[in-house]
């Protein structure tokens, strides 16, 4: 049990890392709140090859820690809507057992935007926001293709190397 802790705390701080050196990137896609989405790279790691709870409390603790650490409540609210919206969808469609890592993980990407905009627009109170969707989409499409490889190619080299 206590190897257990700190090895899951070890996958802590390394999705509280990629958040801090996410948030110390100028990038920007030109689009208000278009991320990378690094701290991603953990999770599908974590969702393949250590376990589906383990996953979902370093995600959860990872946005909160980060939203206190690098955010606002605000950002907080957003990324807590995006990454349990996202959670949720990589977890279904991965127990299909019939799409691969890189599929997930775009998947993942395109509903983390939704689960952001469908809480903003209730935030703002204005339904028009949706029509920024489409945009957040390909975003969605480009950066879980990007953390997609990354996740995929750890998953081959070292991923029989973590624990269950």
């Amino acid at each position: 049990m206590r190897d257990k802790v700190a090895y899951l705390g070890v996958f802590l701080a390394l999705a509280l890392i990629c958040s801090y050196v996410e948030s110390l990137i100028p990038f920007y896609f030109g689009i208000p709140g278009v991320k990378l989405g690094l701290t991603n790279i953990v999770v599908v790691l974590m969702l393949y090859c250590v376990g589906t709870k383990e996953a979902f409390a370093i995600s959860m603790l990872r946005i909160v820690l980060a939203g206190f650490l690098f955010g606002n409540l605000f950002s907080i609210l957003y990324s807590l809507a995006g990454g349990m919206f996202s959670f949720l969808v990589m977890y279904l469609l991965k127990r299909t057992g019939k799409l691969g890592v890189l599929p997930v993980s775009v998947a993942g990407g395109m509903s983390h935007n939704i689960g952001q905009i469908a809480v903003a627009a209730f935030v703002v109170e204005n339904i028009n926001i949706f029509y920024y969707l489409p945009v957040l989409l390909v975003a969605g499409i480009v950066t879980g293709l990007l953390i997609g490889v990354a996740a995929q190619e750890i998953i081959l080299r070292i991923g029989g190397r973590l624990k269950r």
